[in-house]
């Protein structure tokens, strides 16, 4: 088998990109980064033959383009694709506590990674998983996307973003389903997990619930592994529950 995770620099990403490599059933894995980081570089060290690291910043959609070029000029076949890319902070953005804390150019930012960026590669993707074997499109979404459990207010980009990611990624599931009827799209809450993505929050997370990304990892994989025809396009938590939308 052949994997591709999308955002493989660091935290959830990185560590699916670890999991791959020491499983012997995956032949190749592919892994974009915009970043690089030490661990990545590491890896990609101690298994050259199995590790193919590609710069992909995406955004850009020309950037997608030229990886999936150089991805089939290695094979012509990927099993699982993750897509584990997301924004909730940086230097200069904040998730919005109110409405006075809203700026459309975070708002954009916010959209383009959590949920373009996905789609994209979507539109380049079908032909890699297309065929007679089952295939998997994961992306990493949140509960905080869910319309349905939204009890709280706040953090708009953030919630707005991954509930249109949600919203895309079962686009993408309809029509795949119409042509390529071997490939499951599935949207996976990871919990919280202890990356630089949550570290300002982790204050509140009950006791027993901030996972590091190797159980992270090891728990959405066996979702993963648990999936059939009937979950495409289904949004799930780390432990297998159905969440709304």
């Amino acid at each position: 088998m052949n994997a591709l995770v999308i955002g493989a620099g660091r935290g959830i990403g990185l560590e699916f990109v670890r999991q791959y490599l020491e499983d012997p059933a995956y032949g190749k894995v592919f892994a974009t980064f915009r970043q690089s980081s030490k661990s990545l570089t590491h890896l990609a060290a101690t298994y050259p033959e199995k590790l193919v690291c590609l710069q992909v910043d995406i955004t850009i959609e020309a950037d997608i383009q030229e990886a999936i070029a150089t991805i089939k000029q290695k094979t012509m076949t990927l099993n699982e694709v993750i897509y584990a890319v997301g924004v909730l902070h940086d230097g200069q953005m904040q998730p919005e506590k109110s409405l006075r804390h809203i700026q459309s150019e975070n708002l954009v930012s916010y959209f383009q990674v959590n949920a373009i960026g996905a789609v994209l590669w979507a539109k380049y993707l079908l032909p890699l998983l297309r065929g007679s074997n089952p295939a998997i499109f994961a992306v990493i979404s949140a509960k905080v996307g869910s319309i349905g459990d939204n009890g709280l207010g706040g953090w708009y980009g953030y919630r707005a973003s991954k509930a249109a990611l949600n919203m895309l990624l079962k686009n993408v599931s309809i029509e795949w389903r119409r042509v390529a009827p071997n490939i499951i799209v599935a949207l996976l809450h990871p919990g919280t997990t202890d990356t630089e993505l949550s570290k300002p929050f982790q204050k509140n997370v009950p006791e027993g619930k901030l996972f590091p990304p190797e159980k992270t990892v090891t728990l959405l994989r066996t979702v993963i592994d648990n999936l059939t025809p009937q979950d495409n396009g289904e949004f799930f938590s780390w432990n297998g529950d159905r969440l709304p939308w």
